[in-house]
């Protein structure tokens, strides 16, 4: 298991060393080429180290398909959504998505590792996960949302990004007790902070 330190040493070389930090723009944006807000995640890794371990691989592997599956979400919400505080968290989103997908196809690809396939919403490339595991939706979860308007979409898409991000967070929680890559690791980490936030954000809109 890695300790507190090992993490911390981890994070700190995947910050210092090896990631090449770059502004969103149109290219990692949210809907509209929105770019990500102020104090948004780092967009892209330049270079990753060859050091890894399988759950450093199960974890770009899992967490590929569900970034690909929030974004597919994410972009259903200019049309659909009622709140604006909706639309602008589905921007966000997005916005710090996409680049960790940058990121996480480069992982897979420093390792010379399958990248899972892409299409119908992602869930059917989750590395050893059927629909709905990790928090992923399922086709019927997906059909509901394109189809709901106004507050039913607004409502069901926050209950269903939340169990989403809860995937998310355990999914990056298990890379930090059992990954090695410091890239890798410093990715989790993100994840963890980010949507953990996200969560909250979510449910207070919810309990509105």
């Amino acid at each position: 298991m890695t300790t507190a330190p090992r993490r911390a040493g981890a994070l700190f070389a995947a910050l210092g060393t090896t990631f090449v930090l770059a502004a969103c723009g149109a290219d990692a944006g949210g809907a509209g080429g929105s770019a990500a807000p102020s104090g948004a995640p780092p967009t892209a890794v330049a270079e990753v180290s060859s050091e890894h371990a399988e759950a450093d691989v199960a974890f770009a592997q899992g967490m590929l398909p569900h970034h690909r599956q929030a974004v597919e979400m994410s972009a259903l919400a200019g049309g659909r959504a009622e709140d604006p505080e909706v639309v602008a968290l589905a921007d966000e989103i997005s916005a710090a998505q996409k680049p960790e997908i940058v990121t996480l196809t480069a992982m897979l690809e420093a390792w010379g590792a399958e990248e899972p396939a892409a299409g119908g919403g992602g869930h059917e490339g989750m590395a050893g996960m059927e629909g709905g595991a990790a928090g992923m939706m399922t086709e019927d979860d997906m059909s509901a949302l394109e189809a709901a308007e106004g507050a039913e979409f607004d409502r069901l898409f926050l209950e269903l990004m939340v169990a989403h991000h809860e995937g998310a967070v355990e999914m990056a929680q298990t890379e930090l007790d059992e990954g090695e890559n410091p890239e890798a690791l410093g990715l989790a980490e993100q994840v963890v902070d980010t949507q953990q936030a996200e969560i909250e954000r979510m449910r207070s809109l919810l309990g509105r």
